[in-house]
């Protein structure tokens, strides 16, 4: 970001683009419907999982669960980042992408391999935000107030479906490195928020 003056022009000012965290809900969805690649999918897992953990926050704020409701807090002050973290980085892929056109090939793939592989972070990170939210939710469906348990049931099922579309964020990111471990860590992540879906809605 450009400071006031910054571009040799006095009294000229570039200014601030907001975080998706301060625009208004109709911004951000404005925002994600726009042109551009990013934000995109992971974007919006990253808005889902940090929905549920605050869902979660609520439901053991209700159920006086202080502990549980500081540990859906902290995993959606996790998530919340997530969201920019996954559009700058994909966008940052896409700009290595067309700038390693005129490279060697070899240079050319290296390059690009890198830059999504790094891409592939976010969304894993969301993944496992999203298994942690699951179980927080699936606790209270169990022991919470009977009030609530529709709430957790559904942040729960919110935290699984989010799991579940990072999978294809994370494995479409590292097709250049085949066999990479993190596609199957992603795996068993959304195979594992979809078994605390599965108690939360069975408890």
């Amino acid at each position: 970001m450009n400071q006031p003056g910054g571009d040799g022009i006095a009294g000229c000012e570039t200014p601030a683009v907001p975080s998706f965290l301060d625009l208004t809900l109709r911004a951000w969805l404005d925002e994600l419907a726009g042109p551009r690649a990013a934000p995109g999918g992971g974007s919006a897992l990253a808005i889902t999982v940090a929905n549920a953990a605050a869902v979660v926050a609520m439901a053991a704020r209700v159920s006086d669960d202080p502990g549980l409701a500081a540990q859906a807090e902290a995993l959606r002050a996790r998530t919340e980042p997530l969201a920019q973290l996954d559009a700058d980085t994909y966008e940052a892929a896409l700009a290595v992408r067309d700038s390693a056109r005129d490279l060697k090939p070899e240079q050319r793939d290296w390059q690009i391999g890198q830059a999504f592989a790094k891409a592939a972070e976010p969304p894993l990170e969301i993944a496992r935000a999203a298994v942690d939210v699951a179980g927080l939710a699936a606790e209270l469906a169990t022991r919470g107030a009977s009030a609530i348990r529709a709430d957790a049931i559904a942040a729960a099922a919110l935290a699984a479906a989010a799991a579940r579309g990072a999978v294809a964020m994370v494995a479409v990111n590292l097709t250049a490195l085949e066999g990479d471990p993190r596609v199957a860590e992603a795996e068993r992540l959304a195979a594992d928020a979809a078994s605390a879906a599965a108690r939360a809605s069975a408890g």
